[in-house]
């Protein structure tokens, strides 16, 4: 009997397959989401695994035997998924494991208008009935099953995306795209269609085995091909997607990373020329210049805690515009308050284009820190050490805590983040300062006790 608790996550399934799960157990979370939505219609899509077109055809199976009508989108990326379901006005679900390697798969569940489903919104209750049909067999599905019909949502998803940004006017851009065999490939060329962009395609044949890099920018390795490229063909700007392309990575001119925090800057400032006074979510290890630069627009700044789910919570509860993490997930009110990287871009290639100057000049201005980025360190004890750090500042001059998520340890001149991950025996450091060696002591002190 498979272990559920293994790939049953915080915010979707992922597991290895077939060892940890197979289109028999995605035939029964078909069935389970169909009870626990409660829907007569959903909507079902996949990336470019070898997997996912059985699995997700044997999810759709589950579903309409309950009655349920199921409309297969086919390959797309995550955040086309949440299109159709915002557009549809259906619960859906994307079959993707993102950025984990090949012989990884997952399910990624919305309700109707892209509502996520997590585990305090549905998940764990689909757990739950499946773990009792491994156990006792699934019930005789009652009445007339569902139909299975397919639809092409493409296009209408990127008329959508363009309806959102105005790109007409702007200059002609030299654009680089890394897709990292991902979605991106699927997508990015009937997005940019038309679009007064030149396109230098680079690993745009899907393929589930990520035969040139991992599909994950987030880690710094599988950026350098497309930073090499972007200096060797002398582009103005080089996009990285993830493997099921909700997330994307910005590259400027030089071949520099941009980080995800300037983005969310950027693109918050044009959301509030467009919506003045406007809400914007961030987590709490994006950039001070995030709060900073929505201030200086007439927004409001909502700080809240890392991962997907706060951030959609916080985006549904403020009726915020757009919501931005450190991780390049960014969210938007005009797309259900899901994530989307490619509207993203679209916004960066917008901005660039609508003024004479390079990337790194526009960003400057949104980029006003040091930081440390993102460092894991793994530890036996989590909370003892955690416990080590704060002991190290409390009561310090100047000194302000806070524990919203993790440990956050602020001053007028710099702070750091110190949290658990959730899946994995890790404490992530995240430290910030006015310039770089106040950042780069600060990272080392705190990584001496965390290490210590």
């Amino acid at each position: 009997m498979a272990d559920l608790s293994q790939i049953v996550k915080a915010y979707d399934v992922r597991g290895v397959v077939p060892d940890q799960w197979d289109t028999s157990l995605a035939e029964l979370f078909g069935a389970a989401f169909a009870q626990v939505t409660g829907a007569t219609a959903i909507v079902v899509g996949h990336d470019m695994r070898p997997s996912s077109p059985d699995l997700s055809r044997a999810f759709a199976r589950g579903a309409a035997a309950r009655g349920v009508d199921v409309t297969e989108i086919g390959l797309c990326s995550t955040d086309q998924l949440y299109f159709a379901s915002g557009q549809l006005d259906l619960p859906g679900a994307m079959f993707t494991a993102s950025h984990n390697p090949a012989q990884y798969n997952g399910i990624k569940m919305c309700r109707a208008g892209a509502a996520p489903v997590g585990q305090d919104t549905g998940l764990a209750e689909i757990r739950a009935l499946v773990e009792g049909w491994t156990e006792s067999g699934a019930p005789e599905a009652a009445g007339t099953p569902g139909t299975i019909s397919s639809r092409d949502v493409l296009a209408d998803y990127a008329a959508h995306l363009r309806s959102l940004v105005d790109l007409t006017d702007i200059r002609r851009l030299k654009v680089v795209v890394d897709a990292g065999n991902g979605m991106g490939g699927h997508t990015v060329p009937t997005v940019l269609e038309g679009l007064p962009v030149d396109l230098t395609p680079m690993y745009f044949e899907l393929d589930g085995t990520f035969p040139n890099h991992e599909a994950n920018p987030l880690d710094p390795k599988n950026l350098v091909d497309l930073q090499a490229k972007v200096r060797e063909t002398g582009a103005d700007i080089g996009l990285a997607f993830d493997g099921d392309a909700d997330r994307c990575f910005v590259v400027d001119e030089r071949g520099e990373p941009v980080s995800p925090s300037a983005i969310t800057a950027l693109v918050a400032a044009r959301e509030l020329a467009k919506h003045p006074g406007g809400t914007i979510i961030h987590n709490l290890i994006t950039s001070w210049s995030v709060p900073e630069v929505v201030a200086e627009n007439g927004g409001k700044a909502e700080r809240t805690r890392v991962g997907h789910s706060f951030i959609k919570q916080e985006m549904a509860r403020t009726g915020a515009i757009f919501g931005g993490e450190h991780s390049a997930h960014y969210y938007f009110r005009d797309f259900w308050n899901a994530d989307t990287g490619m509207l993203a871009a679209l916004h960066v290639l917008a901005a660039l284009g609508g003024q004479p100057g390079t990337l790194s000049d526009l960003v400057r201005q949104y980029d006003r820190y040091a930081a440390s980025g993102e460092i894991n360190s793994t530890v036996a004890d989590q909370a003892d050490r955690t416990a080590a750090v704060r002991a190290a500042y409390e009561g310090a001059d100047g000194v302000r805590i806070d524990e919203l998520d993790g440990l956050t340890v602020t001053t007028p001149d710099w702070w750091f983040n110190l949290r658990p991950s959730n899946t994995e025996p890790l404490l992530r450091l995240n430290v910030e300062a006015r310039d770089a060696d106040t950042m780069a002591r600060l990272r080392d002190e705190v990584l001496s006790i965390v290490r210590a």
